[in-house]
């Protein structure tokens, strides 16, 4: 791999490794902090800075799938091959959020309820979000496509704004009611309750984000893109600017195309302006990595982003789990700030290690197997 394509991912996992330690913060906060401290604007900042995890690796998933597309695509590989290796992957994601239902649903008893296992949770979204990117990519990017990388960016960029622009209906007007509830939470997250909820992760709005990034990520595989990559960020961070000044002119309307408005949970403004922030941050991303202390050897914030999804899984577990390393909802603010120490720390260390032992193990397997010398 060129230092270049080593720079792109630095900079990817850099970004996702700042997701894993806003998500860590506002659990660790929302798990351990006492009713005094709930009350304070240090708790409100914390849970703020936790709405952007789950749009960062939905975000991030779709980056790193049009970089794995499209190296499959300049090794020659066919359309169907790259879909189906693709779509496979988004199944193991799938797959994966399925089994962390299962675990913390026998690790929450006698009190965890048997609906838990149909919760729509980030991980099944980002699984799903990756299996339908793979559809739309071997549609888009077929055999007799001769720029496949622009049909895709056409195909991603119009799911992006479509997915959004419906999501209002079927929150509201337009439910599909006549599904069973656990196939309804995934197009609006009602799950077991009478009306959809916005704590959950359901397909309308959230792949949209993962097909935003698939948009970013073939723009910035282009040949312009790779020779000026810092001016491509800033025009797709300018062009982000850009939305979420029309989404703010658009909220600010009198009269709205939708029969219920709702600007915080469905509204297509509000997802804009959302996207708006990502952009700013893919850009500040890759300026602190190529620019700023991201150049300073070890980065914690790309080493954590290498391990996202183990360090996802863990740490669920000491934060709001049955193995909680302090007392739920007992805690002052330094006291849960020195056990998120704690848990950065450990799940610094178990990511290193996870690191260090990645092939270990195929390692081993072949000189078990390896045949005694005569």
């Amino acid at each position: 791999m060129n230092e270049k394509a080593k720079q792109r991912l630095a900079y990817i996992d850099w970004m996702r490794g700042l997701a894993c330690v806003l998500m860590f913060q506002t659990h660790c906060y929302d798990s351990w902090l006492g009713a005094d401290a709930r009350k304070t604007k240090f708790f409100g900042w914390s849970q703020l800075g936790g709405t952007l995890p789950a749009p960062l690796f939905l975000f991030l998933a779709g980056i790193s799938f049009a970089l794995a597309t499209d190296k499959l695509r300049q090794r020659g590989a066919a359309p169907d091959d790259i879909a189906r290796t693709t779509i496979r992957r988004g199944a193991e994601i799938f797959g994966l959020g399925l089994l962390f239902r299962v675990q913390e649903f026998l690790l929450g008893q006698p009190g965890a309820p048997w609906t838990d296992l149909l919760r729509v949770d980030v991980l099944n979204i980002i699984g799903l979000s990756m299996i339908l990117m793979g559809v739309v990519c071997r549609v888009a990017g077929g055999a007799r496509t001769q720029n496949p990388r622009a049909a895709s960016v056409l195909a991603a960029a119009g799911v992006a704004l479509a997915v959004p622009l419906v999501t209002p209906p079927l929150w509201t007007t337009h439910r599909p009611r006549w599904l069973p509830w656990f196939l309804e939470s995934y197009i609006n997250g009602v799950h077991i309750y009478p009306e959809p909820q916005p704590w959950l992760f359901p397909m309308f709005p959230w792949t949209a984000f993962a097909f935003v990034g698939l948009t970013v990520g073939f723009l910035l595989l282009s040949k312009w893109s790779r020779r000026h990559e810092a001016a491509a960020l800033a025009l797709i961070a300018a062009a982000g600017v850009a939305l979420a000044a029309l989404a703010w002119r658009l909220d600010a309307r009198p009269r709205q195309i939708y029969a219920v408005y709702d600007f915080w949970h469905t509204s297509p403004n509000f997802f804009f302006i959302r996207v708006s922030i990502l952009l700013a941050i893919l850009l500040g991303s890759y300026a602190w990595y190529r620019w700023g202390a991201g150049q300073w050897g070890f980065s914690p914030l790309i080493q954590l982003g290498q391990t996202s999804l183990l360090v996802y899984w863990v740490h669920i577990e000491f934060v709001y789990g049955r193995f909680s390393i302090l007392p739920k909802r007992a805690m002052s603010i330094p006291t849960a700030t020195l056990g998120l120490l704690g848990i950065f720390l450990a799940m610094l260390l178990l990511s290193i290690v996870r690191t260090r032992l990645k092939g270990r193990g195929a390692e081993l397997w072949t000189w078990l197997r390896r045949p005694a010398r005569a």
